[in-house]
């Protein structure tokens, strides 16, 4: 079990950052978590600011080093890729105002002093949104983006020593386009998850690159994988941070499923364990930090540490704990839970949230109370003027019966509208709380006022 935990003021020293979200947050060694630039309320930042983990500190480090500008340090961006080797934070790329940059940085953590570097090769274009990933303590791959133009799908490999680019010759498959992934290097194969493509859909495929160790003399190679258990939903804007035996994935967004416009912001834990190569979920002992996308998470020994993001409408500044419940942080929680709610609700969670409890003595054995077992949650219908919309006029839910079906459409007039309702809700009767995805929640919470209406 783990727990979500608020920072507090006593939990380090210093001055934390100002909110931001798309800024990068890279470990040196297990010494020190380095922030760097991003973005909050349409201003660009370009501050450095670390987490000292021995001494459990903030500070801002004064940076030396001039590029070709003048100016000490990169200039102000987001949406960048920032990468460690060794002591060094290696900045390429990102986005400042509606520009793509494609200038080239390291910063020595050591003595804080930036250098803009000349590099040579195959150069990669100007981009931002793409993703990026060590290869040993020498090499850095990165993989896609968006240059302003196009979603991108090329892959270049840095060595950080010559600075040398390659552009990498992929042979066979490939996957579509994306910017707004996550890269992760997995022993010898590059992991690359989610994403929006070309054309603006948001995926949720999981690709393995090999070919990147040369010691291997691997032909360089795609293959998608499809890996059983819980899979996260599609989503942009997530991470997912390395810890131990699993990749840990957190929050992003995705689309409001069919016939909506809106995003969804996420807030859910999803594991990947490389022992059994399964997704599943992590169990969390108590209610999350709000959703968010375009956020930070990094790992330090056995805890995460989760920092600023974006949920469609402001720009969060909190710092999170995410604990084994063994940590003394998590007895916090356990010994006198706060009472919290949400900052900011999506609308399915609005509409979650807006179901009541219903008589103790009309839960009856019928649907009603399976869907209610298997959800946790009661209703009750005192609300004055509750509007409550007939099954064959709500569109989403019957396009999501009709898909469960396999019809695209309904060519039998009413009686396959109510065929395929009832197809819906035993689909919905024989599944767990988890496994429910959460763009079906709309359509099964109006499903269920219906029916709670109709019994009482």
């Amino acid at each position: 079990m783990h727990y979500w935990v608020r920072a507090s003021s006593s939990d380090f020293g210093g001055t934390v950052p100002q909110p931001r979200s798309g800024h990068s947050a890279v470990n040196i060694g297990k010494s020190k978590v380095v922030v760097f630039g991003g973005l909050v309320d349409k201003r660009f930042l370009s501050d450095v600011v670390v987490y000292d983990i021995d001494n459990k500190l903030w500070f801002q480090p004064e940076c030396t080093g001039n590029g070709s500008n003048g100016q000490v340090g990169p200039g102000p961006r987001a949406f960048h890729i920032a990468v460690a080797i060794d002591c060094h934070m290696f900045i390429f790329g990102g986005r400042f105002g509606s520009r793509r940059l494609g200038d080239f940085w390291v910063l020595d953590t050591d003595i804080w002093q930036w250098s803009e570097l000349t590099s040579f090769g195959d150069l990669p274009s100007p981009r931002d949104f793409a993703a990026a990933s060590a290869i040993g303590n020498r090499k850095i791959v990165m993989y896609g983006g968006w240059d302003g133009k196009k979603w991108l799908s090329d892959v270049y490999v840095l060595d950080t020593i010559s600075l040398e680019w390659m552009q990498l010759p992929v042979t066979g498959s490939v996957p579509p386009p994306r910017c707004g992934h996550t890269a992760t290097m997995v022993e010898k194969r590059l992991l690359i998850y989610g994403g929006r493509g070309g054309g603006g859909p948001i995926m949720g495929d999981l690709w393995a690159l090999k070919g990147l160790i040369e010691e291997e003399n691997e032909t360089p190679g795609w293959t998608q994988l499809k890996l059983p258990g819980q899979a996260p939903s599609s989503r942009c804007g997530h991470t997912i941070t390395s810890g131990g035996h699993y990749l840990l994935l957190f929050g992003g967004h995705g689309t409001g499923g069919w016939l909506s416009r809106y995003d969804i912001y996420y807030n859910d834990t999803i594991i990947l364990d490389r022992l059994s190569a399964q997704w599943k979920r992590l169990p969390i002992g108590n209610e999350p930090p709000p959703a968010r996308a375009y956020h930070s998470m990094t790992c330090l020994g056995s805890l995460y540490l989760l920092f600023g993001g974006f949920d469609g409408k402001s720009t969060f500044g909190d710092i999170w704990w995410l604990v084994p419940e063994e940590d003394p942080i998590a007895k916090r929680y356990t010994e006198s839970p706060p009472k919290v709610l949400p900052e900011n609700k999506d609308v399915a969670m609005e509409n979650y949230n807006s179901q009541f409890a219903v008589k103790e003595s009309q839960r009856e054995s019928s649907t009603i109370v399976e869907l209610q077992k298997k959800l946790d949650i009661s209703v009750s219908l005192s609300r004055p003027g509750l509007q409550i919309m007939d099954e064959l006029e709500d569109e989403e839910f019957l396009e999501l019966a009709s898909r469960l079906m396999g019809a695209g459409v309904f060519s039998n007039g009413q009686v396959s509208r109510i065929q395929a309702t009832q197809v819906l809700r035993d689909h919905w009767k024989k599944s767990t709380p988890r496994s429910i995805p959460i763009k079906e929640l709309g359509p099964l919470l109006r499903d269920y006022q219906r029916l709670i209406a109709r019994h009482l």
